[in-house]
C-alpha cells in the first residue's frame, strides 16, 4: 500500500494535477466571495465557515475523476486489479493519496485563508481542525464515486451528481464546528459527529468502492 501511495503522489507531483489544482482553486474561490457579497466583516464573518467549507469540498471534487481514470486508460488498473493486494486495500490507498495531495493541503491552508473572509481569529483554529478531520471522508467518498463511474466515458458529471449528496453531512458538521469555534460556542457536539461520519467512511467505503470497482472491471 505504501508503494502504491507513493506512486500516486509522484505521478500527482509530475502531472501537476495534484497539489496545485485544488489550492488554487480553493484560493479563488475564498477571493472572488468579498466581490460577489461585499467586504463589509459584519456581512462575510457569518458566511465563512459555509463558504470556506463549500470552497474546500468543490476543490476536493475537481480531483476524483482522476482517482482511477489515468490507471483505467493506461491499463495500470488491470494489472493492479490481477495483484495480490486486494481491492479493497488498493481503493483505501487510493484515498488515501487523493487526501494527501488534496485535503492535506487544503487542511492546512483553510485556516489562513479565512481571513480573506474576516473569519474571526477563534474559528480559524476550528476550521482547520474541523477540514483535517472532516477531508478523508470527502476523499473515501469521491474514490468510491470514482469507482462507480469509472468505465463510464466523460463521468466527470456523473461523478459529481453521485457524491455532492453524499457529502452533505460532512458539509454540515464540517461547517458547524467552524461556525462555532469562531462564535465562542462549545463544538464538541458536532466534531464527534464529523469524526463518527469519517470511521463510517473509512470502515464501509473502502469495500463498497472494491465492490463497484469489480463490476466496473468486468
Amino acid at each position: 500500500m505504501l508503494r502504491l501511495i507513493g506512486r500516486d503522489l509522484t505521478l500527482a507531483i509530475r502531472s501537476g494535477g495534484g497539489f496545485g489544482l485544488g489550492l488554487a482553486f480553493f484560493l479563488i474561490v475564498v477571493v472572488l466571495v468579498p466581490f460577489g457579497v461585499g467586504p463589509e466583516t459584519a456581512r462575510l464573518a457569518p458566511i465563512a465557515p459555509g463558504i470556506l467549507w463549500i470552497a474546500a469540498l468543490l476543490a476536493c471534487l475537481l480531483s476524483l475523476d482522476r482517482i482511477f481514470a489515468l490507471d483505467r486508460e493506461d491499463g495500470a488498473l488491470d494489472l493492479l486489479a490481477t495483484a495480490p493486494l486486494p481491492l479493497e486495500a488498493l481503493c483505501l490507498s487510493k484515498a488515501v493519496a487523493h487526501w494527501l495531495t488534496t485535503g492535506l493541503p487544503l487542511s492546512l491552508a483553510g485556516g489562513a485563508l479565512g481571513v480573506f473572509l474576516s473569519l474571526p481569529w477563534p474559528g480559524h483554529f476550528w476550521l482547520t481542525v474541523s477540514l483535517a478531520l472532516g477531508t478523508p471522508a470527502l476523499s473515501l467518498i469521491g474514490c468510491f464515486g470514482a469507482a462507480l463511474t469509472v468505465g463510464v466515458r466523460r463521468g466527470g458529471l456523473l461523478l459529481s451528481l453521485l457524491v455532492l449528496p453524499l457529502y452533505i453531512p460532512t458539509l454540515v458538521f464540517g461547517a458547524d464546528v467552524a461556525r462555532r469555534g469562531a462564535e465562542g460556542i462549545a463544538a464538541g457536539t458536532p466534531l464527534a459527529l464529523l469524526g463518527a461520519v469519517t470511521l463510517g467512511c473509512l470502515a464501509g467505503l473502502p469495500f463498497a468502492a472494491a465492490a463497484a470497482l469489480r463490476v466496473s472491471l468486468r
